[in-house]
């Protein structure tokens, strides 16, 4: 049984009108419609609160229907692409915070008859900027193009 007719019949099954379950679903009527119609799929979100309002398992759901099954496959992975490339942004700013501390740290000790000295030592300040934005560059690309095809 493909997804269409299961929520339909499950639907009927509660006694419900589509705009019923629209109504619980916190969306439009022609949504459930096109829903039982085959023209379109819901959101994984929407999925969750059907199995809740019908009392069945998720896994009842989209194993009914490989097209859904696929389409909820590809939202997740959509959902994982923000914080990777959030994370890629996170590692590439520290590597430009450390270059403008030690850039600012030359500055202050050209200028000044400060001596400050760096924590860590120079391998981490002299490398450290360049391989946190290089990898993080190298890692957005990546999941760019990764993303890309998919």
């Amino acid at each position: 049984m493909i997804f269409a007719e299961k929520l339909k019949m499950e639907r009927k099954k509660k006694g419900w009108s589509q705009e019923e379950l629209a109504a619980k679903l916190f969306v439009s009527r022609q949504s459930v419609s096109k829903w039982e119609n085959g023209q379109n799929y819901p959101s994984i979100e929407v999925i969750i609160n059907l199995s809740d309002l019908f009392g069945v398992t998720i896994d009842e759901l989209l194993r009914s229907d490989e097209e859904l099954t696929k389409k909820v496959i590809r939202d997740g992975k959509k959902l994982a692409y923000p914080k990777l490339k959030a994370t890629f942004d996170v590692l590439f700013l520290a590597g430009v915070v450390l270059l403008l501390i030690k850039l600012g740290v030359l500055a202050l000790n050209k200028l000044t008859p400060m001596d400050i000295t760096l924590f860590g030592g120079k391998l981490l300040w002299n490398f450290g900027p360049l391989f946190l934005m290089v990898g993080a560059g190298i890692g957005s690309g990546i999941l760019k193009d990764k993303y890309k095809k998919e």
